[in-house]
């Protein structure tokens, strides 16, 4: 077992019986995981406690997710401090609710077998980027004066990463040339026609996010009233993902990613860039002609051209993902104060 497992604590208990006490802080005693939000009836509770590097800026990553939610899928109510979500390990349906606490993830699953804690805390380390080293992304982009303010704000902003490639890469896609909103309330009519449902629902979380096998006929432009070669290139992406299990494995180098995933047809630059930053997890992935990146370096003299966002990305190098989590988490705090 790798020392990254090792880290990672599982333990097993009946739902029926609390499985946490939260102990006092000013004790020192660290914070016991969440009870899951919102709660199963039935089904036994697995409790996970995963260390992140730090610092750390939870409340951002929280954001990031709650603010792109799947409806059905996913949940982060204002004020709970959590973020929950449906997933499918092994076959077996169930909810992963996740917080913080003393620097680290406290994670509960319910509905999982308790050999699937290593594989969830393998995937939350991904989604939640608890390996990334804050102090050389810092060192890097404070040679940028305008990120090096954004660093200093957010010192631990994390890239979120993907719980299921297939989800992010269709999330990606219903993203191209629509607002964030927009893409959200696609992909949660993507998910009410084509998602498995749980046996038992869990306040709004509903259904499993559809897989390739469950889209790659459907008629998803139908379903969503949405342009017919948007719906076709999510159906090429499922097909690709059935013939190539490695689709969205590591890859080699940047170019190699966005080639394999540009090879699909209706899949463009942009949301290969996309795909590499949070499926593939390439910290020097950049979507240059994001029109919120565009928007965050504007100066009274305008924006800088796609162009030139390239130029001036160089200096960013090999955290160019990481400075557009920056200019992203600026852009919409600009855009909450307009």
């Amino acid at each position: 077992m790798s020392a990254r497992r090792s880290a990672t604590t599982c333990r097993s208990t009946s739902a029926a019986e609390p499985s946490h006490r939260t102990r006092s802080d000013t004790g020192g005693g660290r914070r016991a995981a969440p009870s899951l939000w919102p709660v199963l009836a039935s089904g036994a509770v697995v409790t996970l406690r995963i260390p992140c590097r730090q610092p750390y800026d939870w409340p951002s990553i929280r954001a990031f997710l709650a603010k792109r939610a799947i409806l059905g899928v996913e949940a982060a109510e204002p004020g709970a401090q959590c973020y929950a979500r449906t997933v499918c390990i092994g076959g077996r349906l169930g909810i992963v609710a996740v917080a913080f606490g003393d620097a680290g993830l406290d994670a509960t699953l319910q509905g999982l077998d308790v050999t699937s804690g290593i594989e969830v805390a393998e995937r939350l380390r991904r989604l939640f980027d608890c390996d990334a080293d804050p102090a050389a992304i810092a060192a890097c982009l404070s040679r940028d004066p305008t990120l090096a303010g954004l660093v200093a704000a957010r010192p631990g902003l994390r890239l979120p990463g993907a719980w299921d490639p297939f989800e992010t890469g269709c999330r990606a896609i219903l993203g191209q040339q629509v607002s964030v909103q927009a893409a959200i309330r696609l992909a949660g009519k993507l998910v009410a026609a084509f998602g498995t449902p749980l046996a038992e629902p869990a306040g709004s979380l509903t259904h499993v996010f559809p897989t390739p096998l469950q889209l790659v006929e459907a008629d998803v432009a139908l379903a969503l009233n949405m342009p017919r070669a948007r719906g076709a290139a999510i159906r090429a992406l499922a097909a690709a993902a059935l013939a190539n299990p490695d689709l969205f494995a590591p890859a080699g180098t940047l170019e190699d990613a966005v080639l394999r995933f540009t090879a699909i047809r209706g899949i463009g630059p942009w949301t290969a860039q996309y795909i590499a930053m949070r499926a593939l997890k390439l910290p020097d992935a950049l979507p240059v002609g994001d029109i919120g990146l565009l928007r965050a370096l504007e100066t009274a003299t305008g924006r800088p051209s796609p162009a030139a966002l390239l130029a001036r990305a160089e200096a960013w190098r090999p955290f160019r993902a990481y400075a557009a989590q920056h200019l992203w988490a600026a852009d919409e705090a600009f855009v909450r104060e307009r």
